[in-house]
């Protein structure tokens, strides 16, 4: 007669480094700051209702919000072994809709010229189709330090851009627009270092 186990079957959860295990909500938490940042970006188009100093502080402080959800999904990510391809995917492109978004309000507002969003943008376009051939073609490009400090460089410069504020008479939207220009340099750098990257890893064997 055969014996009938009374054991229930365990399933294996995700464990972070650490050895905990996260529950379903923690997760959850990394795509939840990256989905924050679609969701902030129509919110500061609230300028246009009221062009005033105070609703230009508000715009700039919820940037900062969306800026700091850009570290909380990767820090949530890695504490709780959470990271995801749709993670990996979306990151980059809600960074994108809120810069985008925050330098669009730039150029109605007259705090930026036009050339530093057209590059800033053709970049991030051309490096978004490059990605989908790498993808496809199975070629890995390994990832650049220059992308990080590009995009962090936007997150500090973006809001100083919207606040009128003068230290030791410096104008802090001075220097929001000088970080924002070497920012554009850094995109450039950037986008040349992954093109590079894409072609090395095709001759290897892997796309071309």
């Amino acid at each position: 007669m055969n014996k009938v186990s009374n054991t229930t079957p365990q399933t294996n959860s995700p464990s972070s480094p650490n050895g905990y295990t996260p529950t379903a909500l923690e997760r959850r938490m990394p795509m939840m700051a990256t989905s924050a940042r679609f969701f902030i970006a129509p919110f500061l188009y609230f300028v246009l209702l009221n062009d005033s100093p105070s609703m230009r502080y508000i715009v700039a402080a919820l940037f900062i919000v969306g800026s700091i959800t850009d570290w909380l999904d990767g820090f949530w990510a890695r504490k709780y072994n959470a990271a995801s391809n749709m993670g990996k995917f979306m990151d980059p492109i809600a960074d994108k809709v809120l810069v985008i978004t925050a330098l669009i309000l730039l150029l109605y507002l007259r705090r930026v010229d036009p050339i530093t969003p057209s590059i800033i943008l053709a970049r991030d376009i051309f490096i978004g189709g490059l990605r989908s051939v790498a993808a496809a073609n199975g070629v890995v490009i390994d990832a650049k330090p220059t992308g990080k400090y590009k995009t962090a460089l936007q997150m500090i410069a973006i809001p100083c851009m919207f606040i009128d504020l003068n230290i030791a008479g410096v104008e802090i939207a001075r220097i929001g627009q000088w970080g924002l220009w070497v920012s554009t340099v850094l995109s450039i750098v950037s986008g040349v270092q992954y093109t590079v990257g894409y072609f090395s890893g095709a001759k290897k064997g892997k796309g071309l």
